[in-house]
Parts: structure tokens; C-alpha cells; sequence
């Protein structure tokens, strides 16, 4: 059974920095994507970054820069470093995960874990 469980959120100020984990259990592939999504107040999911477990990073336009996805295979866990925050980052961050069925922004992926809060006050 496949696990996801996010933590770090929390509320910030403009400016400031999160680190957001995600310890994934239960996972086997070997080819796969992972990815952090966002979904603010009102507004639909969008994806915020993505890493194959060759490493390769996609990132939206507007975290740019700011925010970092990386992943430590020997802990099972994911992470986002958002840098330079600003208040249209708040929402709630979800990862998830799946075999890598093409470019890992491009498909719906099957294994996603509750979600955390990130609030960044103007």
C-alpha cells in the first residue's frame, strides 16, 4: 500500500522560507515521477514542481527560482524549499507520486498524500 505523508507547513511572512517533506512508503518503482501540487482558496490544483528518479526537475513559471524539489532516496522522503515567499504561494501543498508514464507534468498521477497548509501573510 502506498503512503504519502506531508509535513511543514505553517504560515509565513512575505519573504520568508518553508521546507515542505513528504515521506513516501510502499513505493516501488523504479521509474518513477514525483511532484508537489498546490490548490489555493477557490482555485483549481496546480502543479508546483516535479522530480524523475532520474532527477530531473520541471518547475512552474511563477516558483521559478524561488523554490527547490529534491528528493533523498535513502530516507523515502520528498521535499520543496520555497524561498522569497509571497502570499499568492498560500494554499494547500499535496506530493504525490507514480510510475513514470511520460513527462512527469503531463499525466494525472494515482498516489497523493493529505496535504499541508501554507499560509504567507502580504
Amino acid at each position: 500500500q502506498v503512503q504519502l505523508e506531508e509535513s511543514g507547513g505553517g504560515s509565513v511572512q512575505a519573504g520568508g522560507s518553508l521546507r515542505l517533506s513528504c515521506v513516501v512508503s510502499g513505493f516501488t518503482y523504479s521509474s518513477y515521477c514525483m511532484g508537489w501540487f498546490r490548490q489555493a482558496p477557490g482555485k483549481g490544483r496546480e502543479g508546483v514542481a516535479t522530480i524523475d528518479s532520474d532527477g530531473s526537475t520541471t518547475y512552474v513559471d511563477s516558483v521559478k527560482g524561488r523554490f527547490i524539489i529534491s528528493k533523498d532516496n535513502a530516507k523515502n522522503t520528498l521535499y520543496l524549499q520555497m524561498n522569497m515567499m509571497k502570499a499568492e504561494d498560500t494554499g494547500m501543498y499535496y506530493c504525490a507520486a507514480d510510475a513514470l508514464y511520460g513527462p512527469c507534468g503531463e499525466f494525472e498521477y494515482n498516489f497523493w498524500g493529505q496535504g499541508t497548509q501554507v499560509t504567507v501573510s502580504p
